[in-house]
């Protein structure tokens, strides 16, 4: 691109924007591709290397192209300009596919002649050929170009003739008097150049072949013709190169535009802003917006339910309860839950590194999403879409669709994997629960202590063995007591941690809940957020860079 700019210094004055321009341009055509219609698109890139390609080559020459229909005086009225006899006219005009190039000024000129494609051998320098007059002088930095004949039924010649009128930085098209309205010229070639007007002139040719009184009428009837098709500032010049009339004042314009240096850049802006407003139109001007908060909850919720959260939510409380419950609660009865599966492991979740290992299971246990719910996510995916695109053009809109199911494939797995390697915080127990194991131990201990004691007792008295004295609190056996006590306090701390146990699972399963779900979050910025943003960004950057080329 620093090249470019450095061409567009070179071309234009100073605060010229042409080099951004086409800067613009180029970096809509590279964010287009693939979104809009190809074809517009190509366009686009050949208007950014053709541009490019221009503003590298010399500055000091105007390129101006001849153009007309056959017997429209075209090459007459270039050998006119040429004070030399280079173009065949008439019948002696040959049927060749290339056009002839006369240079004023030779140097730089021989590059650009190469970028034109123009043959050597139709190549005349009119530097060597100078007469003292001031009609040659004025026209210095000149590159005059004779096309072929754009009605010929040569097809070759209409390429080249639609080649150079791409290239050309002013365009001629010279009318016959007889077949000036013809629908050829017009809808061909005059009514697809609006916006051109500054680097188009038309020439009515053998104007003396009409009456005078006829003459003013007749351009004023060509006038109107270009005005319908939209080229309503456009010159019109009447003229006879077989009589030198009108010749001058033709010169003169073309004297005037090659000696301020424009041409060029106005021929490259209209060709820019032209094709610029073709994709503009395509791809709309509307400022793009992110996708509501609402949209995105819908999205992160149908994810979470297709993956299965409310059942791991579930099998985290439930799991804790048996955990927590197994050591907190009393253990005469405790163990009776080893007998229960732990819902977690049944899920192929929380089994452990060494777990998972020997288990080998690359997925989880969690049951395969329904088509409820997979229909619940396509429609969440399709609502952001269709959010974001709101307001954009359809080739914009079909781009953020496709965008959103671009890696629809993966959602499956990548919930699967988010679910079993999230830490659902039940490994560890309540920091309270190792205190309460301890006094429930104790509870037991106390218990089996009593009820020996009370063993003893009964045994010494069916022994008949001299009866001990029993120590008593408040007139109740003391073995009595830590027997009955022990049962008693661990039935009554075990109901009071069956509580604490539910609070605890609760806050686990809560907290489990947001866990996952921040999991689901990136899995859902990422399958499909992501996605939908580069393409709002590469919008954006088309928007932005059009904006820059038709400013």
């Amino acid at each position: 691109m620093t090249s470019l700019l450095d061409g567009a210094k070179k071309l234009v004055s100073r605060g010229s924007d042409l080099g951004a321009r086409v800067s613009g341009l180029e970096a809509a055509v590279s964010h287009a591709q693939g979104r809009l219609d190809d074809e517009l698109v190509d366009r686009g890139q050949d208007m950014v290397d053709r541009a490019s390609s221009r503003l590298r080559l010399s500055a000091e020459h105007t390129v101006i192209a001849i153009a007309g229909a056959t017997g429209s005086g075209k090459s007459s009225t270039f050998n006119a300009l040429t004070g030399l006899e280079l173009s065949a006219v008439g019948v002696r005009r040959p049927t060749t596919s290339w056009a002839t190039a006369c240079v004023w000024g030779h140097e730089g000129a021989q590059e650009l002649l190469e970028w034109l494609g123009i043959p050597a051998r139709h190549q005349v320098t009119r530097d060597s050929m100078l007469d003292t007059g001031r009609e040659d002088r004025r026209l210095n930095g000149t590159v005059l170009l004779d096309l072929p004949d754009h009605d010929s039924t040569e097809v070759s010649h209409h390429l080249e003739v639609d080649r150079l009128v791409k290239l050309a930085d002013v365009l001629v098209w010279v009318l016959d008097p007889q077949k000036y309205a013809d629908a050829a010229i017009h809808d061909r070639y005059l009514k697809p150049l609006v916006g051109h007007e500054g680097v188009m002139m038309v020439v009515l040719n053998h104007i003396d072949t009409v009456a005078p009184d006829r003459r003013e009428a007749m351009l004023s009837d060509v006038r109107r013709l270009l005005a319908e098709d939209g080229l309503g500032e456009v010159p019109v010049f009447a003229v006879s190169a077989r009589q030198g009339i009108g010749l001058d004042a033709l010169k003169d314009e073309l004297a005037r535009r090659v000696a301020t240096k424009k041409a060029t850049k106005t021929r490259l802006e209209a060709d820019v802003k032209a094709v610029a407003g073709e994709m503009a139109d395509a791809s709309g001007s509307t400022k793009s917006s992110s996708p509501s908060k609402e949209r995105v909850r819908e999205l992160e919720d149908a994810f979470a339910d297709a993956a299965g959260v409310p059942v791991v939510v579930d099998a985290v409380e439930a799991s804790t309860r048996m955990r927590a419950g197994r050591a907190t609660g009393w253990p005469v009865t405790s163990w009776l839950s080893k007998l229960k599966p732990d819902p977690l492991k049944r899920l192929h979740l929380d089994l452990g590194k060494e777990g998972r290992a020997l288990n080998k299971a690359a997925r989880t246990s969690i049951p395969q999403a329904t088509k409820v719910q997979r229909a619940r996510v396509d429609a969440a995916v399709r609502g952001v879409a269709d959010d974001v695109g709101e307001g954009l053009t359809p080739p914009w809109q079909e781009a953020i669709r496709r965008a959103s199911l671009s890696r629809s494939t993966q959602i499956g797995d990548q919930l699967d994997v988010a679910l079993a390697g999230t830490d659902l915080g039940v490994a560890k127990l309540p920091w309270w629960a190792s205190l309460v194991r301890v006094l429930q131990w104790l509870l037991i201990i106390t218990a089996l202590v009593g009820g020996l004691w009370l063993a003893l007792l009964a045994g010494g008295s069916y022994l008949r063995l001299p009866e001990p004295t029993t120590p008593d609190v408040e007139g109740f056996p003391l073995p009595t007591l830590l027997l009955a006590g022990g049962v008693l306090l661990g039935v009554l701390l075990a109901l009071v941690c069956k509580v604490l146990v539910r609070l605890t699972a609760r806050s686990r399963a809560r907290a489990a809940d947001r866990q996952l779900r921040s999991e689901i979050r990136g899995i859902s910025q990422n399958l499909v957020i992501q996605p939908i943003e580069a393409e709002l960004d590469s919008y954006e950057r088309v928007r932005e860079g059009l904006a820059t080329a038709l400013k």
